[in-house]
């Protein structure tokens, strides 16, 4: 996740806040009631609903858990609601990035674009191949562009059509997706994520990069063997003759080649590196122009109007970027997969990223965050136990501050020294910080990089968080490593 990719801009030297020492118990309250309210409120009242409103609300109350703390330790109101401030800030690029995924979904939908993409897919890819497929193929894009956001908001966003078509769980489809899309993310020069971390770390990057593989390819293919193993036991009893769904599609779009040149920009602008939301913007604009010459029906149909005029063309148009559209198909399960939110429909997730901003904001500013990170350094004895603190470290971030550069830049700057101090050299540290840190981020459901993804590709998080096979993987991987002493590489002697 890379400046130049679909993601905010990552700031090179976060500032960590540190106020009165908090004891280990006080940095924890806030945690420990935010972990109770989201489990009671998701497991015993609304359970996959929790999203679309009320876990945002209990993340304020957790902020307000926190503040309580922080009043009671003489940190200031300014300072915490400034430190918020910072937080949603830091956020914005993300919250207009999702927008205009919102917006491009929507053009790329009457334009016949994703119909288009499932009608080949549907043809080349079957349930035994496609979920390895997957994973290969956003692998590819995400090295291509540094982007696991680009990789779902695209190529992903398609894959889960073609697999709901196919008869395979979203559950499945998105986590293919995610591990295709996050192994290529870390493995990608052009990642922001991939750049932080050993500047956090203070390694070069291509060496971060050579090191991570150690880690990474193994983790990669047993993602791959089990996604084939799944692919061969697939019960595709019942799934629908793909012929009775091709001829749905290609009964409600015209379904031709030349609408794949829209992706086909999109992407060489990424890997150009365009600024992100230029490129989105340009693949939303490209896609209502596509829409109104190869799909002007459809146009017409969701503009309300009776021909395709130049108001009915903008209605048509502006209504696939904003809010609901959908294209009725002869396919009742089309039906359901051939709709888009537009615009509106990212809004509960920029509302759970504004809420998670505020928690983790008054968090940093009441000096909880830093404190739970020297506790875990503090059981750092053993080699092992270094590269397990860093690991539960990030993973603490990841769930407290909501945010994947903060699991990347705090335990960067609290452990680089005692790597040092135990002859280690800084690729251990950064190879770590990936390993648990950037991945690990898609499978909380709070965390922007989770609210983006499960809000982009429509799965929520604990549908995909057992499939997701790469991202709770490498934290695994990364202790063996360490526990077995592979690839543990020293600092040179002077």
């Amino acid at each position: 996740m890379e400046s130049q990719n679909i993601k905010p801009s990552v700031p090179q030297d976060e500032n960590i806040i540190e106020n009165r020492e908090l004891n280990i118990w006080e940095a924890l309250i806030p945690v420990i009631a935010l972990v109770v309210m989201l489990f009671y409120n998701v497991f015993f009242v609304y359970g996959d609903d929790a999203l679309s409103g009320s876990n945002q609300f209990i993340l304020l109350l957790g902020a307000a858990v926190a503040a309580v703390v922080g009043f009671y330790n003489k940190v200031s109101y300014k300072q915490m609601l400034d430190e918020v401030a910072e937080n949603v800030k830091s956020t914005s690029g993300a919250l207009l990035i999702l927008l205009m995924v919102g917006a491009l979904a929507g053009t790329w939908l009457i334009s016949g674009i994703i119909p288009t993409m499932i009608y080949y897919g549907l043809q080349i890819l079957n349930p035994t191949i496609f979920l390895a497929a997957s994973v290969i193929i956003c692998a590819i894009i995400s090295i291509a562009t540094g982007s696991s956001w680009t990789t779902s908001a695209t190529v992903g966003i398609a894959l889960i059509g073609i697999g709901e078509t196919l008869g395979i769980s979203l559950g499945m489809t998105a986590g293919a997706v995610l591990s295709g899309a996050y192994f290529g993310d870390k493995m990608s020069p052009l990642s922001d994520t991939t750049n932080l971390a050993p500047a956090m770390a203070g390694a070069s990057l291509f060496s971060h990069i050579k090191y991570m593989a150690y880690t990474t390819v193994p983790t990669i293919t047993v993602t791959l063997i089990v996604f084939i193993i799944i692919g061969l036991n697939i019960d595709t009893t019942g799934t629908p003759d793909i012929s009775d769904k091709l001829n749905a599609i290609s009964g409600a779009f015209n379904i031709t080649p030349w609408l794949f040149i829209v992706p086909i920009v999109v992407i060489f602008l990424i890997i150009k590196k365009t600024p992100p939301l230029v490129a989105l913007l340009v693949g939303t604009l490209l896609g209502g122009v596509a829409a109104i010459i190869a799909q002007p029906e459809i146009v017409t149909t969701i503009a309300g109007a009776d021909s395709l005029t130049f108001q009915s063309a903008y209605k048509g148009v502006m209504n696939a970027m904003t809010v609901d559209v959908a294209v009725e198909t002869s396919s009742e399960e089309l039906n359901d997969l051939f709709s888009a939110g537009g615009m509106s429909g990212m809004l509960g997730t920029i509302w759970l990223i504004i809420c998670a901003m505020v928690f983790g904001g008054v968090m940093d500013a009441i000096g909880a965050l830093s404190r739970i990170s020297r506790a875990l350094l503090s059981l750092a004895s053993t080699t092992f136990g270094l590269f397990a603190s860093t690991v539960a470290s990030c993973l603490a971030l990841n769930v407290t501050a909501s945010d994947q550069y903060l699991a990347l830049v705090v335990p960067g700057k609290m452990f680089k020294k005692a790597y040092e101090e135990k002859n280690l050299a800084p690729e251990n540290l950064s190879r770590t910080l990936e390993d648990s840190g950037t991945v690990t981020s898609v499978l909380v459901p709070w965390n922007t990089c989770g609210a983006y993804q499960s809000g982009v590709l429509g799965v929520p998080v604990a549908d995909y968080f057992f499939y997701a096979i790469f991202n709770w993987l490498s934290p695994f991987m990364t202790l063996l490593f360490a526990a077995f002493s592979i690839k543990i590489k020293q600092l040179s002697s002077k």
